[in-house]
């Protein structure tokens, strides 16, 4: 990926000693002195794919060996129109996440923790990085692919540019994973989990998923129940999915189980008021959205124009 401000022609050339040097690594540092037991020594997913970029075109070979390797039949040229910006020369992390939406997977934004990268990947799931190969004032902007690792070598693996299994130590990468700002994700089947993912985290990356693929969103949510049962956010998201795909029983009972679970949240009650009177169900909901109603919140307003519609449908 070409760098978004370059410096002046004259004097660019770098040497690769430089261009890594003057950065501290405290999470490496870190993770070697408290090293997690159960983190297997060595690591590394030998079925991930790899595609050679084309020139800037990192993102797109990035995102086809991760979207591949998790079943997905595509390539970098299908996925160029998707998150390639010619006038930018490179991809947007928000094209790079959408693009996965579009496939039907959740992308999962890692917290920036070295140690998560590396338990991902001790979980069978490759990772996509971002990096600045240069400075901070003229950055060299990078997608790459982790697919594995090595502490006693204290090195990391990567599908990087041209290089199928660049080695890179990881003191190294953390300097240039830190220049960008740590940014990491994964993409993943609805039915699997990340290694790494917490409740509020998995279930923001599938709330967004449900917008463009209600159907993976609905497997996706399944997935982070059985994790998580008594995530409200997902129970409603649950419904909510099930409501764009038209199927109000699943909606009315991902909801009632919402409300039964957590009795003071109004925005369940709301939703299950809306869809019990697209049932038919006038009394039912009327009920429901009184509670909504009743309960509040920053949504008032909302649950108002509900109960109002359910009264009005006399």
């Amino acid at each position: 990926m070409r760098p978004l401000n370059t410096p002046a022609a004259a004097g660019v050339l770098i040497s690769a000693s430089l261009l890594l040097a003057g950065c501290a690594t405290p999470q490496f540092t870190d993770l070697l002195e408290r090293r997690p037991s159960e983190l297997p020594e060595r690591v590394e997913i030998d079925s991930v794919p790899f595609y050679p970029q084309e020139l800037y075109q990192c993102g797109p070979a990035a995102l086809a060996t991760t979207l591949v390797h998790a079943g997905v039949a595509t390539s970098p040229d299908a996925l160029v129109q998707q998150v390639y910006l010619p006038g930018r020369e490179g991809s947007l992390q928000a094209e790079m996440l959408a693009a996965a939406r579009r496939h039907g997977l959740v992308p999962y934004r890692l917290e920036a923790r070295l140690e998560h990268v590396l338990r991902e990947l001790a979980a069978g799931r490759p990772v996509i990085v971002f990096q600045n190969l240069s400075f901070a004032f003229a950055p060299l902007w990078h997608y790459a692919v982790a697919v594995g690792y090595d502490l006693s070598r204290e090195e990391i693996v990567l599908r990087s540019g041209t290089t199928r299994r660049l080695v890179m130590t990881l003191s190294n990468f953390e300097r240039t994973w830190a220049r960008a700002e740590y940014w990491a994700m994964t993409a993943l089947p609805p039915p699997q989990l990340p290694a790494t993912a917490t409740e509020d985290r998995y279930v923001a990356s599938v709330v967004a998923l449900e917008r463009v693929a209600p159907e993976a969103a609905s497997r996706a949510y399944a997935t982070a129940l059985r994790r998580w049962p008594d995530s409200l956010l997902a129970r409603i998201g649950q419904g909510n999915a099930a409501y764009a795909m038209r199927d109000l029983h699943d909606a009315e009972t991902a909801y009632r189980e919402a409300v039964r679970r957590h009795p003071g949240a109004a925005d369940a009650w709301n939703n299950l008021a809306q869809t019990l009177l697209e049932r038919q169900r006038r009394e039912e909901a009327l009920a429901a959205a009184q509670r909504a109603v009743a309960i509040g919140g920053p949504r008032l307003a909302q649950y108002r124009a509900t109960l109002k519609a359910i009264t009005d449908s006399r």
